[in-house]
């Protein structure tokens, strides 16, 4: 689903990204773990088509296509989902006029409002999100823990092929943890075929969605992968340690 080859990114005056490559198939649930300041949350946003880095050379497929080249919104269409590490607010926009107009955009037709509102009531009660809310400008006043379910709530209704999650646990107490990766879970469920790359400091929020492949990033590429052990041996460990380490 996703593939990424030797890509080496920068923003004016600094290189960020070195020869980083990464494959995603079909299904597979990925977590990309590694101090601050590795390049993790540029690695999401360079895959959403950020204007704000530089790709120098390499390459990113995503269902056998490069999109290199494609804005955001065309990389959106096609199924990539980030939910943000710091969701902004929107003023004047609801989130249900936002989330509406985002699915007609996708499906390329107008979405009708009876069965929007259903899925949209059923979405908002599976993630406890309190009622008026999704009548609120986006994320007007609303507390860390309701902007990362209204990411999720994004999630659902769009219904991505691939998605990326950048810092979910931040700002997210047990509680709502657990709810909005419960949510995750019911989709991956239900879509077999969608395919999460989870970027995250600390390995709890990999104890409810279980990743096939851990993945070290260090000086902008990997330089470790293992399995969901990995994320608890850097726990025990620390990076340092693993910076030591032989092998892929």
């Amino acid at each position: 689903m996703l593939s990424i080859k030797n890509l080496t990114v920068k923003t004016k005056d600094k290189e960020i990204l070195k020869n980083f490559s990464i494959n995603v198939n079909d299904g597979e649930v990925h977590a990309i773990m590694g101090p601050n300041g590795t390049g993790k949350s540029t690695l999401a946003k360079v895959i959403l088509g950020s204007s704000d880095y530089i790709v120098t050379s390499g390459s990113i497929y995503f269902d056998d296509v490069c999109i290199n080249d494609l804005p955001t919104y065309e990389r959106a269409q096609k199924g990539i989902f980030l939910a943000f590490q710091n969701p902004l607010s929107i003023e004047g926009v609801t989130n249900s006029e936002f989330l509406r107009t985002a699915l007609g955009e996708k499906n390329g037709k107008p979405v009708g409002l009876y069965e929007f509102i259903k899925e949209l009531d059923k979405a908002t009660s599976d993630l406890q999100m309190p009622e008026g809310l999704i009548h609120r400008a986006i994320n007007s006043g609303a507390s860390g823990g309701e902007r990362k379910k209204n990411e999720i709530l994004q999630m659902k209704l769009l219904k991505p092929k691939l998605i990326i999650l950048d810092e979910l646990d931040s700002g997210l107490d047990v509680d709502s943890l657990r709810i909005v990766c419960d949510n995750i879970n019911q989709y991956l469920k239900e879509n077999k075929d969608t395919s999460v790359l989870i970027i995250t400091h600390y390995p709890r929020i990999l104890e409810y969605i279980k990743p096939k492949y851990v993945h070290v990033l260090s000086s902008g590429k990997i330089i470790k992968t293992g399995d969901y052990s990995l994320a608890w041996e850097i726990e025990k460990n620390g990076y340092s340690k693993i910076n030591t380490m032989d092998g892929n």
